[in-house]
């Protein structure tokens, strides 16, 4: 009954969804129309502001969101009088095709058709309207990407001035030290002002509280959070890297809110001015990068072997880690430095002078990581690598191409292309810290997993990581896209894009459509499922049926409704199955010669299913081979040998070949027990005690009556056969072996002796046989003694043939003594 009600209340759920997004979809017929006057005189300035090329890039950005919301209403109008125009197009299709030129049709429909007709095009108006303005929208679009990509690419290959040329070092020196003096000119004249001075005695406590928590976060908590990791590891239980690595998060949140109180403690004290707001501001972002940065780099290569994302030994490791965090420092002083240009208006040549240093130690530390990652760290890992593990080689590609980036990088920016060599160090940067914080939710996915499976396991066992690897590395391609310059801009438009599905004949399917298509399947094929379940445990068991029928028909509803389920879920999508059958026909001939073998063994489970000459349960005999018919499905049957192993056998040879059913219809089978008396025995005795042995027997059916059976006299025994039949066939050696140790203990209870086999071996010129007598192929030929005949057991020499036979031998055999 729980099942039942679960299984109820999810197809409930489902239907509630379906029916909402078919309201959505009905709702969505009745479109506000777009200002189309308005829209023209827009799409005109902005078409001529493009031909003129002078507008900014922001400008441009903006005037490419405008639009783009007009593109929108525009694809929401194409679905206006979407359900009237199907509905005339299918009375159009219901007078039949058009007659051909120069032929006539009647008046009456001649004159609906032309009516039908103009109402169509009148239903249509909207929609082209709307189709012709989202194609100028999109072209618009499409032009303001264009101009922003080209601009971006000749900004990042321009050839700016050198830094190393000398002659730009005084500049970039006396705009540093401009900049210097004007921050500390700021504060000191707002620490001299009585105004200034009254704010800060005024917000004096304030003040001096933000600074105690702010230094004492900024100095204990990175030590606090290690200290909660440590309490952690210490305790042995389930779930400990899950928790170890929310705790660790506190080495970001503590230290960070201590700076976000001496920012707030500074700006408290009035003394700062527009510039120091300014770099206040930044200083918060700051401080996040640089926090974040060092915990990543901290939990990549981690002190703890097995705690490391990244498979590195001992020293490598603390040395990547002390890499890794200088790395940080070093971006995020770069940061500083672009701030400080962009507040200061720096020329070109002052930007690069001041802003190649940096690039430099950042290109040095980012080569020695790369060297690390990709050869140090895995010497003693290369004899017992496998080659195929994808992390590894994913890791060296990562160092080597970090390598290639800080030398090609530096190289560049120091002959000129600055702007060249800054986008190819600093986002490699950012790219190997998108991979490691990758690689880190993936460990984490897996703590969790764990925590809630309570199954130890090694990071590449089971399909949790390996799918969760694969979604987390999907989820970071748009990241990875803004690393590397592209605009959100951009992604907004794939996702347009993907929004707005495809054309597929004159239907537009879109990802709303395949949920759809989703939902109505999922509801269809549980709606199945619960009449299946319905039938089999509940309607099927109370009729008449066997076993084997309640089977075929629970299979037959499988089957019907999933394919009911499938059309209906197509339909539902919008996709005219007409187009269907079409391509279906185009595909059939070849889908025949490819698909000929499973589309026979399909049509042999039908069969097998619907005529039923085995059913499951049954004892069968295919090509040789007993067992129990486990399964039954469309394509093959799987049956269970006595030997406990399955075969697994097409239908179609179940159909095409000769079977044996042992229990069809029922369990009962004969059962022949043979056994051979020795000559001269009382055949009347021996068929009494064989007799009674049969009756006795509770698995020996009275009707028909046991038979024994004289069954003829044998070489060496009078032989008899039990004829009987058994309940339950499937008891036959079960019974055989009890009836012959019933046999045995009779017979030898009446003196009755079972025969064995024997033997007499005559020998002709036994002489070639010992070599004795053996005569030259001179002589002539001699006769060989006469042996007399002897008798004897299985195996005992007897004697020769009468002379006459000279150099012949026979295996004549006679009857021994008994």
């Amino acid at each position: 009954m729980k099942h039942l009600t679960r299984a109820l209340s999810r197809v409930l759920i489902a239907g509630l969804l379906c029916l909402a997004m078919i309201a959505g979809e009905v709702s969505a017929q009745d479109v506000a129309q777009p200002d189309y006057t308005e829209w023209d005189l827009r799409a005109r300035a902005d078409e001529v502001k493009l031909d003129l090329g002078t507008a900014a890039v922001s400008e441009l950005e903006t005037m490419r969101a405008r639009i783009a919301d007009w593109r929108s209403q525009f694809l929401a109008a194409q679905s206006t009088n979407e359900a009237r125009i199907a509905t005339v197009r299918a009375q159009i299709d219901s007078l039949g095709p058009a007659p051909e030129e120069g032929a006539s049709e009647p008046d009456d429909i001649a004159a609906r058709r032309e009516a039908l007709n103009d109402q169509l095009a009148e239903l249509r108006a909207p929609v082209l309207q709307a189709e012709e303005a989202y194609t100028r929208a999109d072209g618009i679009i499409a032009q303001i990407d264009g101009i922003i990509r080209d601009r971006q690419a000749r900004e990042v290959l321009a050839l700016g001035p050198s830094p190393l040329n000398p002659a730009n070092w005084a500049k970039a020196a006396t705009d540093l030290l401009d900049s210097w003096q004007g921050a500390w000119q700021e504060i000191k004249d707002n620490v001299t002002s009585p105004s200034y001075q009254a704010e800060a005695r005024r917000n004096l406590p304030l003040v001096l509280l933000l600074m105690v928590v702010g230094v004492m976060l900024i100095a204990r908590g990175k030590r606090w959070a290690l200290m909660g990791v440590e309490q952690v590891r210490g305790k042995a239980r389930r779930g400990t890297g899950v928790f170890r690595f929310l705790i660790s998060l506190g080495q970001i949140l503590l230290p960070y809110l201590g700076i976000y109180a001496i920012v707030e403690a500074i700006e408290a004290t009035g003394f700062s001015g527009t510039r120091w707001e300014f770099l206040l501001g930044e200083l918060q972002y700051w401080a996040a990068l640089m926090l974040g940065t060092r915990w990543l780099a901290d939990q990549t290569f981690h002190e703890d072997s097995d705690r490391a994302t990244i498979p590195l030994k001992d020293n490598p490791r603390w040395e990547a880690r002390r890499l890794a965090n200088a790395l940080a420092f070093v971006y995020v002083f770069a940061e500083m430095v672009v701030a400080l240009g962009d507040l200061d208006s720096y020329s070109a040549e002052s930007a690069a002078v001041v802003k190649f240093p940096v690039l430099v130690i950042a290109s040095l530390a980012l080569f020695r990581l790369g060297r690390i990652i990709s050869l140090d760290g895995n010497a003693e890992m290369a004899e017992n690598e496998d080659r195929t593990a994808f992390r590894l080689r994913f890791q060296r590609l990562l160092g080597r191409m970090a390598m290639v980036v800080a030398v090609v990088g530096t190289f560049m920016a120091a002959i000129g292309y600055f702007r060249f060599g800054e986008v190819m160090v600093y986002p490699y940067i950012a790219t190997l810290a998108l991979v490691f914080i990758v690689l880190l939710l993936q460990r984490f996915i897996f703590d969790l997993s764990e925590l809630i499976n309570g199954t130890p396991q090694s990071d590449g066992d089971g399909l949790i990581p390996v799918l969760a690897g694969f979604l987390l590395s999907a989820a970071a391609l748009p990241f990875l896209a803004l690393i590397w310059g592209a605009r959100s801009a951009d992604l907004s438009e794939i996702w347009t894009r993907f929004r707005e599905g495809f054309v597929f004949g004159e239907t537009r399917i879109s990802p709303t459509d395949f949920l759809m298509v989703i939902i109505v399947f999922v509801a269809g094929f549980m709606l199945t499922r619960l009449l299946q379940g319905a039938l089999k445990s509940s309607v099927l068991p109370k009729t008449k049926i066997d076993k084997g029928g309640q089977t075929a028909i629970t299979s037959g509803v499988g089957y019907i409704g999933i394919f009911l389920a499938g059309v209906v879920a197509i339909t539902a999508g919008g996709l005219d199955l007409s187009s269907l059958a079409i391509v279906a026909g185009a595909l059939s001939v070849g889908i025949g010669f490819g698909l000929q073998t499973i589309v026979s063994n399909f049509v042999s489970g039908i069969i097998l299913l619907v005529e039923r000459p085995i059913s499951e349960g049954d004892w069968i005999e295919v090509n040789g081979t007993h067992g129990i018919v486990k399964d039954i499905s469309v394509r093959s049957t799987r049956i269970e040998t006595f030997d406990k192993f399955d075969l697994i056998v097409p239908n179609a040879d179940l159909i095409s070949g000769t079977v044996s059913n042992y229990t069809r219809g029922n369990s009962l089978g004969r059962l022949i027990v043979s056994v051979g008396v020795a000559y001269g025995t009382d055949t009347r005795k021996v068929e009494k005690i064989l007799l009674d042995i049969a009756r006795r027997h509770d698995m020996v059916l009275m009707n028909p009556e046991p038979f024994i059976n004289f069954a003829g006299f044998g070489a060496d025994s009078l032989d008899f056969e039990i004829r009987v039949i058994l309940r339950d066939v499937g008891q036959v050696l079960v019974v055989g072996t009890d009836m012959r140790h019933q046999i045995m203990e009779a017979f030898k209870e009446a003196g009755i002796e079972v025969p064995f086999a024997q033997r007499d071996i005559w020998l002709r010129n036994p002489e070639v046989l010992t070599g004795v007598g053996r005569q030259k192929p001179e002589d002539p030929p001699q006769e060989a003694p006469s042996i007399p005949e002897q008798k004897g057991g299985p195996g005992t020499a007897a004697g020769a043939e009468p002379p006459g036979n000279d150099g012949e031998a026979s295996g004549d055999t006679g009857e021994g003594d008994r």
